[in-house]
């Protein structure tokens, strides 16, 4: 597995015989082996390029986080099981990795100081199989999954705009009322033309169809659109504490603001028993409650 994986990411059997190190008759031989293992082919072979078959993909996937696996072990039994090894890939979304768990990075590698963290800043739900990610954290309520989530904590999501907006456009009265105004996306995330709201009826509350004009995938640069007087953002209410205390954003639509949104921590099912994972996770939910930036009076937590 170890030979076919390098074969992938080097997109060439000599490139892979060349980094393991080993011979190209060797890799070759390997490959074949593997596939006539699970009776299958895996790798497309042309003189200048390989590529994967449906099924190579798929042991692609789960032979990264197999190896990864059979490295953490290596590492466990090679080292002092109270001092943690190894690397850590962690993804977040942008705002609150850059803000809240960069800072905290400082501390705990102070506390170990055999192991390294590789932190990912996205606002996207990544595949954490396919992108080798150890550890994330997601904001929003979770779908059917093989993943093991741990809540941190809950964030309430609020509607805001800017003074001047609103003076030349007025305040939405109701939710069905930004149907008429300029409502500015998060467009990478499913479902980002619809906002809900609270609904006396509904537990889940109601959907309404926003009207967007200015569509961004990065909530950053959505806020600096909305101080600017583009229109009416959506976001987690600590990501404008500031904004919303000095008077650059008013709050919108209080009476109509859904439940707040859980915050978790996903972790691949394999993973848990890791030391070096054990000891984020610990330290992290450690940390949590010390993190002034998610307990504002905006909070709703």
């Amino acid at each position: 597995m170890a030979a076919f994986v390098r074969a992938v990411e080097s997109g060439s059997l000599s490139a892979a015989a060349r980094s393991l190190p080993s011979s190209l008759t060797s890799v070759s031989r390997q490959i074949s082996a593997l596939e006539e293992h699970f009776g299958t082919r895996l790798l497309l072979r042309t003189t200048r390029q390989l590529a994967l078959t449906d099924d190579g993909r798929i042991l692609y996937e789960r032979a990264k986080s197999i190896l990864g696996e059979v490295r953490e072990i290596e590492a466990a039994l090679a080292r002092d099981p109270h001092q943690p090894s190894g690397r850590i890939r962690v993804s977040s979304p942008s705002l609150i990795g850059r803000l809240v768990i960069a800072p905290l990075l400082v501390e705990f590698l102070r506390r170990y100081p055999a192991l390294s963290v590789d932190l990912l800043l996205v606002d996207r739900a990544v595949d954490m199989v396919e992108e080798d990610i150890h550890l994330a954290i997601r904001i929003g309520r979770l779908r059917d999954s093989q993943l093991i989530a741990r809540k941190l904590t809950d964030l309430q999501m609020i509607v805001c705009a800017s003074p001047d907006y609103l003076a030349r456009r007025g305040a939405p009265r109701t939710p069905d009322d930004l149907a008429g105004h300029d409502c500015l996306v998060f467009s990478d995330s499913p479902g980002s033309a619809e906002w809900r709201f609270a609904d006396d009826g509904s537990k889940t509350g109601r959907k309404i169809r926003i009207s967007g004009r200015l569509w961004m995938n990065s909530l950053d640069a959505l806020v600096s659109a909305a101080r600017e007087g583009a229109g009416i953002v959506r976001v987690p209410s600590w990501q404008v504490q500031s904004e919303l205390a000095d008077g650059r954003l008013a709050r919108l639509l209080i009476d109509h603001e859904p439940a707040p949104t859980p915050l978790h921590l996903m972790l691949q099912p394999s993973r848990p028993a890791s030391p070096k994972i054990r000891a984020f996770v610990d330290y992290l939910v450690e940390q949590w409650g010390k993190i002034d930036a998610l307990r504002s009076p905006f909070s709703g937590s």
